[in-house]
């Protein structure tokens, strides 16, 4: 495993050149830029659980809480996705084709990244994920009288308020389970919640960098109530 403390120079140069590109071509276009940003923010939690299977088929390592977690990010990235594309973010074609074309190339990069060292690959998404909290955080801010006056998205308010949320809580690993219950009277809490969740994913990479295997927040919750009775 690579060992560091900061972010290795060519990740560092990589990621301030892609938000350099997405903030010229997405300058006020933010549902598209954040539809992008969601397409390609599920990738590596499928990279992830593809290395995993990969090791586990092999018999080299079995971490089904790992696989468990990242199916759960990768599930709660995949509804800030239909939340984009009930807004519209979707609409032009171009947009589609970056979108898919880089989280296409990203996948392959992450696999190799993840396959070298876990720690570097997690850091990575750590940081990615501070990247999106940030966005979201500064769109709300300079949006937020605007959106308080619009309504939520259908699929916002289903996954939010209406579905199970087991696989809501299971990617939260800094929280125990049923701890987290957003709110969605309008578009300033889908977005609140929508960078709420970033927050979550940043902390779930961190802790993956720190512990030698992850644990399942409702697998935790059930060796505490065990150990009570």
């Amino acid at each position: 495993v690579i060992r560091f403390h900061s972010r290795p120079q060519r990740l560092v140069y990589v990621q301030d050149t892609v938000i350099f590109i997405l903030d010229i071509l997405y300058r006020d276009r933010d549902y598209a830029r954040f539809f992008v940003l969601e397409t390609i923010a599920r990738v590596p939690y499928f990279a992830f659980i593809s290395v995993l299977h990969l090791y586990e088929t092999f018999g080299w390592s079995r971490r089904a809480d790992n696989i468990k977690v990242h199916f759960a990010e990768s599930m709660n990235e995949f509804h800030h996705l239909l939340i984009m594309e009930a807004l519209g973010g979707n609409s032009v074609w171009l947009d589609r084709f970056l979108a898919r074309f880089s989280a296409f190339f990203y996948y392959f990069v992450t696999v190799g990244m993840y396959m070298l060292s876990p720690r570097m690959a997690y850091h990575f998404s750590e940081c990615v994920e501070r990247h999106a909290y940030s966005t979201y955080d500064k769109f709300l801010k300079l949006n937020g009288e605007e959106l308080k006056k619009l309504p939520a998205p259908e699929v916002a308010v289903n996954y939010y308020m209406n579905e199970d949320l087991y696989m809501f809580d299971e990617f939260q690993t800094s929280r125990a389970p049923n701890s987290r219950r957003p709110k969605v009277d309008n578009l300033y809490d889908v977005f609140v919640n929508v960078r709420d969740d970033e927050a979550e994913h940043c902390k779930t990479m961190k802790a993956c960098q720190t512990h030698e295997t992850l644990r399942s927040p409702h697998a935790v919750q059930s060796s505490i109530e065990a150990d009570a009775e």
